[in-house]
């Protein structure tokens, strides 16, 4: 399997995608989008972004759990990762997402 951009509708009628990388992981979660060629701007987005370092924002949950978010280049947030045990997980997780950036797309909508 190889790594791909699942698009697909949200529970709300809204649009939403997911990067795969290719072991099938969810590496990077966008929000939600009124219109799917809005989602299909996102990811995009992605695929100019999610290459660059700068891009990344490293946080930590109340719990104190990493995760990351990747920005576009005026700021705003054009996707999520999940929650990690470590902030070695979460750079391999980064990593991933740098690798797998330029995917496919997977249209389920």
């Amino acid at each position: 399997m190889s790594a791909k951009f699942q698009l697909k509708k949200a529970s709300d009628e809204k649009f939403m995608f997911n990067l795969k990388a290719a072991n099938g992981e969810i590496i990077l979660t966008s929000q939600t989008y009124t219109a799917k060629p809005a989602a299909l701007t996102g990811i995009e987005s992605v695929r100019t972004n999610g290459s660059l370092e700068e891009r990344y924002e490293r946080l930590e949950a109340k719990d104190g759990s990493p995760y990351f978010v990747l920005k576009a280049a005026n700021g705003n947030v054009i996707g999520k990762s999940g929650m990690y045990a470590s902030a070695a997980a979460m750079e391999t997780g980064i990593n991933s997402v740098k690798t797998n950036c330029g995917a496919e797309i997977d249209d389920q909508c």
